[in-house]
């Protein structure tokens, strides 16, 4: 928060360059075999290139050039051994906490800073990029704009929707479809077909082997990401939260029994001598890498989020949680069925508090009471609007002047009315605490990085004193690879291993 949400420019822009036709014959790189493909290759590099730009709109490059390059390096190293080698290829590090990574049509790869916080070697992030890579050289993406043409979402749309819900997980297709008003289509979208997944899996333990890095990376890489999600669950579990299904790059990538057995039958087959995995490269290429959340976009900080960019702080009640995207602050109750709603009002929107309850809620009937919180001004609004059908329904939200001449409005949401009562209290309480950030607010948005330290005779138990992480033992067994390990299991005194601290 703030930032244009992806999906309004893939709505405005994109849609409104649907392509239609019957596509042409063109010969997979990978098979040799002709199809029909509603892309051909230039095509599939124009809106490539057009999509890479709707992504870092959307995340953000990482502002890290040393990293860059070193992604941008392997990345490439690995593409001169695929069969699309004379492709232009771009790898990028976007400066996500999600665990991602995913591809455009026409030689576009991204990976997730969050993603390699767990990675721990060079051999593994090869692994997760030669999977990407193999989704590329065999036209998957291409192949499923096709499959789209029909569905109501152009050639564009298709290609680079996919890649956005594969890079989102499984949990992101639900919104993205609402959004788009495409349900059908989008969900249809969401995932590659179980045999282009295992393509890719044999695509990228080839382009391993032929770079000298072992095929069966791929297979630590799912363990890797496997611990990701059952720490997630385990916390779940811990707090009484039911457990998240998706959310990451596995969620989009099948993990069953039966790939992971076919991942290793496939590594299996190269026999070559892979002695260097790239750890100690690796580390050092990430060592000061931001860890989480970015603070461009907002800090959670246990019940707090912070926003040193625009200043402003804000305290969700107690089993509350906080959802931070692009273009809103969310706090949401246990239950999952009222929360409050934090936006910042485009400059457009008017200049008094009246005009932007006027011009973005549109408002029916109702009453402004003015007031203060924090000792901002603020004007409190009870009314009502007309629904999407037509309907006249109540709505309450709060408009207040922050820092820096930036309003911000705060919307009263729930399931029905009873949800809203029930949480009536807690939803003012949140709005209460909405605040220009103070000093102390400050020393607490201070942003994580990812550092090297020497593993201690103390293990684990004695790097979680000095971490700023919840839950910090288990979080640092997870970024090491040896999440769940039993008793004295993991690094030997002295090795390097990954840390969390404050910058």
């Amino acid at each position: 928060m703030p930032k244009q949400p992806f999906l309004y420019v893939l709505n405005v822009a994109f849609l409104a360059a649907t392509l239609y036709g019957c596509g042409t014959q063109v010969t997979n790189p990978v098979s040799g075999q002709a199809e029909r493909s509603a892309m051909s290759e230039s095509a599939e590099m124009a809106e490539g290139k057009k999509g890479h730009e709707q992504v870092l709109a959307e995340y953000g490059a990482l502002a890290n050039p040393r990293l860059q390059a070193y992604v941008n390096d392997l990345g490439q190293r690995l593409a001169r051994q695929s069969h699309r080698s004379a492709l232009e290829w771009h790898f990028t590090v976007l400066d996500s906490p999600e665990i991602n990574a995913f591809a455009l049509p026409g030689g576009y790869v991204y990976v997730t800073r969050g993603i390699m916080a767990y990675m721990e070697s060079e051999a593994d992030l090869a692994g997760v990029i030669g999977h990407e890579i193999g989704h590329v050289t065999a036209r998957h993406g291409a192949q499923r704009a096709t499959r789209q043409q029909n569905a109501g979402l152009g050639v564009l749309a298709a290609a680079v929707l996919g890649a956005v819900l594969e890079s989102k997980g499984v949990s992101g297709a639900g919104q993205i479809a609402s959004d788009l008003s495409q349900n059908v289509a989008a969900g249809y979208i969401a995932s590659y077909g179980r045999d282009q997944e295992l393509q890719a899996d044999g695509l990228g333990a080839e382009y391993l082997a032929r770079s000298n890095y072992d095929p069966r990376n791929m297979v630590d890489v799912i363990g890797v990401l496997k611990s990701q999600e059952r720490f997630a669950a385990d916390q779940a579990r811990a707090e009484g939260k039911p457990v998240r299904e998706g959310g990451n790059w596995l969620a989009s990538h099948p993990s069953n029994d039966q790939r992971l057995q076919n991942i290793t039958q496939l590594a299996s087959q190269y026999k070559g001598s892979y002695v260097d995995e790239g750890r100690a490269r690796y580390l050092q290429a990430i060592d000061g890498m931001g860890f989480g959340e970015s603070p461009d976009q907002g800090l959670t900080r246990g019940q707090n989020f912070y926003h040193a960019g625009l200043g402003i702080a804000v305290t969700a009640p107690q089993g509350w949680a906080i959802q931070n995207s692009a273009d809103r602050l969310t706090l949401i109750n246990g239950a999952g069925d009222a929360g409050l709603i934090v936006r910042a009002v485009p400059a457009q929107s008017g200049s008094t508090h009246e005009e932007i309850i006027r011009n973005l809620i549109k408002p029916q009937s109702g009453r402004v009471d003015r007031t203060q919180i924090n000792g901002l001004q603020a004007s409190h609004f009870t009314g009502t609007v007309k629904n999407e059908s037509g309907q006249v329904a109540p709505v309450e939200v709060t408009v207040v002047s922050g820092p820096a001449n930036k309003s911000y409005l705060m919307q009263y949401a729930a399931k029905d009315a009873a949800a809203l009562q029930r949480n009536r209290r807690s939803m003012q309480d949140a709005e209460g605490s909405f605040r220009s950030m103070s000093p102390q607010d400050r020393a607490q948005a201070r942003p994580w990085a990812i550092r090297m330290a020497a593993y201690p005779r103390g293990g684990f138990p004695e790097l979680a004193r000095q971490s700023p992480l919840t839950n910090a033992e288990n979080q640092l067994r997870l970024i090491n690879g040896v999440y769940g390990a039993n008793g004295g299991a993991g690094p030997k005194p002295g090795q390097p291993v990954k840390v969390v601290v404050q910058q």
